[in-house]
Formats: structure tokens, sequence, C-alpha cells
């Protein structure tokens, strides 16, 4: 090649780079996503939140990009995979799936916003750090405080119009779990207002979970009450396969329990509060502060009856819990 064609060859090519280097696109703002639970049975959940973002105009693969971490209902992950997430310089670090995920994104940074969803109610979560307050949170902190774990004698009272002669009931709790102690005490109180015995059953694994049946099998409680734990949620389908197997009728907190086939549920339209998350999650892209966003509540509690459950077991619904029912599963 001549002298003067590698000259020109050359001068084309650094006109090129530079006009490269100008039209190159920013990279987009990352949000690591912490949950408790897995991935299998949070599907719906991470759409809500998808939702709320898209909302607020912020697409995951056009304008923001999202990093999911699963602790698969092992507490003990998450500290670690909250690391990871900081040090991938997440821009939001988003903690779902209860106190523990929501402890360890705060343990793990007080400089990147993390915003949080946890069942605690204000004076606990004081006591956990997460913020100083519900109106005014302070900190790197704020999300939404869904009370999942204070509404047990509720529940107890809605299984117990399904059986309404019980007079021993089961509580499954997992005592790894900050809340545990929290429902039972809850959930007790309840107990003694009806005059039901509760007989308390512990499980941290899926063989503890069968443990538990081969006890309910012996001692026959006239019911079941599940404890709202995002362990519980990961072994779904076993508590749901277990309950039909030994004809147990069970209160469960999420409705995903009764879609599965489980026969009751009341609490919070959990999809919606993941919605409520990217929406806050949002507002932080937008230069929000966290410290000033109140921690929010969901105002919205949903009861669930599988019919075809209900008519397996051979219970009656009585026409209050019909009439009081916000979806009937047939």
């Amino acid at each position: 090649m001549r002298r003067r064609e590698f000259i020109t060859i050359l001068g084309g090519t650094a006109f090129v780079w530079p006009l490269a280097a100008r039209t190159q696109q920013p990279p987009i703002p990352v949000i690591g996503f912490l949950n408790s639970r897995s991935l299998g049975d949070t599907a719906h959940l991470v759409a809500g939140f998808r939702k709320g973002l898209a909302e607020s105009g912020y697409v995951e693969g056009q304008n923001i990009a999202i990093e999911y971490r699963w602790a698969a209902g092992e507490y003990d992950r998450l500290p670690a995979l909250a690391a990871e997430l900081v040090e991938r310089r997440v821009a939001v670090l988003v903690a779902t799936g209860g106190e523990p995920a929501g402890v360890a994104a705060k343990a793990a940074t007080s400089a990147i916003p993390i915003v949080f969803v946890v069942s605690a109610d204000p004076a606990k979560l004081v006591g956990l750090g997460l913020a100083a307050s519900f109106s005014r949170p302070g900190g790197n902190s704020t999300g939404m405080s869904i009370f999942t774990s204070d509404i047990g004698a509720k529940r107890l009272g809605l299984l117990r119009e399904l059986v309404p002669k019980g007079t021993k009931i089961g509580f499954l709790s997992n005592p790894g779990f900050p809340t545990a102690e929290t429902q039972l005490n809850d959930l007790q109180e309840g107990a003694r207002a009806l005059g039901v015995e509760i007989e308390i059953l512990r499980a941290s694994t899926a063989s503890e979970i069968d443990l538990a049946f081969d006890t309910i099998s012996q001692d026959r409680p006239a019911g079941l009450v599940v404890a709202a734990d995002p362990f519980f949620d990961t072994r779904r389908n076993q508590l749901v396969v277990l309950t039909a197997r030994h004809a147990l009728p069970a209160m469960y907190h999420l409705r995903e329990y009764a879609a599965a086939g489980g026969l009751i549920s009341y609490g919070i339209d959990l999809v919606d509060v993941y919605r409520q998350l990217g929406i806050y999650a949002a507002k932080i892209f937008g230069g929000a502060n966290p410290a000033d966003l109140p921690v929010q509540q969901p105002t919205k509690f949903e009861l669930i009856i599988n019919l075809q459950t209900a008519k397996t077991l051979g219970l009656r619904v009585p026409q209050s819990l019909l009439i009081a029912a916000d979806e009937m599963i047939e």
C-alpha cells in the first residue's frame, strides 16, 4: 500500500471514531432487586413491580435495567446477596420479602437509596433501623409496611367460621422469621376470645414442614393457620398438597395459596404492593429523596375462598363468608 493511500484510510478512520463516541448512549441505570423468595413463585409480583415502573415511564430493557437476587427462603443468604448488589453500584436497591431483606439491604449500604416492603408496625420499623418514622423515614430507606403479621386474630376468626365446632387450631410458624412471636401473640389473643386452643407447630425447612404434618396427623386439630412468612410462600405447593392429603382446613395470608388449591386466604393485594414499590423506585430516579417519602400502608385487604376445596373437605361455607368474600374460586 502506498504511503498516500495509508494516510487517507487512517484519516478516514480517525474521523469515524470520534463520531461513534459522540453517538454512543450513556449506560442505563440499574435497579438491584433483592427478594427473600424465589423467581418461580414471584413472577406475578415482579410483573406488578414492572407495571409500577412503566406507569412512571421506566421500562426494563429500554431505559432501565434490573439485577435480581433470590434467597429462596434462606434468610442467611440475604446479606451476601445485598452486598453483591451494592458492589454492582445499583442506583436503587429494592428489598422485598419481609424484614430480613430490608435489614440486609440497610446493613449493606447507607448511601444507595433503598425501597423496602416489610410487615412491621411503626415501632418495629424504627427498632429495625429502617425508618425514623412512617411520615419522615429519614436516612436512605422508605417503602411499604403491609402489616400481614398483625391480623392473625382476624384470620383465625374467619377460619373458625368454617369449622365452628373446632376447639383446637394448629399454627404453623417459622422461628427463624423476625415476626414469628408477634404473629403467635396476636393469634393467641384471638384464640382466647374465641375459646380456642392453639397448637404451635414450628418449621424452618421443607423436611420440618413434613414433620409438622406428621404431628398434625396424630393430634388432629380442626384447622390450621399458616404464618405470614416468605419461607412458607416458597413452599406454597408443598403446604397446599399436605393440607389436602390430611383433609385439613387451612387459612393463608395471600391469594396465591387459594389459587393453588388452598381453602381460604385473607390478606393484602401483594401484586399492587409491588406496583407501588415500582412507583417509589421511579420517584427516586426522578430525584426524590427517600428520607422524605412516607412509608406507605396498603388499604385493601382481600378474602379469597376456594369453593372447590371447601366442597372436597365437606365444608359448608356460611352465607356471611360468601357475602364478605372478594373472590370465590370454583
